[in-house]
């Protein structure tokens, strides 16, 4: 993205003029430049690798049971309106002779969440991405968001709280294993 900053801050520029804005007040100067640094890093996640995310710390281990990260902060842009949502996201897996290293699952959620997005399509990248580099035996996502998008605009409903939801697996296949991770990150 760094070459596309003159770009960026242009087209900034004539977004501010073209609803009314004096780009040259103070406030506005360097409001274009701003922009431009913010929309790198908002974006970051296309330029964002997972063999760069994962960096060789996944580990042959005997682990059999569920291991659970939750409270994930996230943000994103929603891709209809280029306006954010957040919230936070639950993963756990059940291993299959591999485990990753804890730090890299939010990792792998904010290469994910640093795209223009919609929460479901966010969730099933997360999910699959993970039961693909660890073959687990099975992998659960769970995100809940808010959605400026809904609060701002459109509905304006302020408290509402999008969930959704991908299972694989054994977390599919199996009512008691879906049930036991619900339960870990409701506490």
């Amino acid at each position: 993205m760094t070459n596309n900053y003159d770009r960026l801050e242009s087209i900034t520029k004539e977004l501010l003029q073209l609803i009314g804005e004096d780009v040259n007040r103070e406030g506005l100067i360097k409001t274009p430049t701003r922009v431009a640094k913010a929309w790198d890093y908002f974006s970051q996640g296309y330029r964002t690798k997972i063999d760069d995310v994962i960096n060789n710390a996944i580990f042959s281990e005997n682990c059999k049971d569920m291991i659970v990260v939750r409270d994930i902060e996230f943000f994103s842009l929603c891709e209809h309106h280029m306006i954010p949502f957040f919230g936070r996201a639950h993963v756990g897996y059940l291993p299959n002779g591999k485990i990753i290293g804890l730090s890299k699952i939010p990792r792998i959620v904010d290469m994910f969440s640093r795209r223009l997005q919609v929460q479901e399509r966010l969730t099933d990248e997360i999910a699959y991405t993970i039961q693909e580099i660890l073959e687990a035996i099975g992998v659960a996502v769970v995100m809940e968001g808010r959605h400026l998008c809904m609060q701002m605009r459109g509905v304006e409903k302020q408290n509402s709280l999008a969930s959704t939801s991908a299972m694989l697996g054994q977390f599919r296949k199996s009512a008691e294993t879906r049930a036991e991770f619900l339960s870990i990150i409701s506490k």
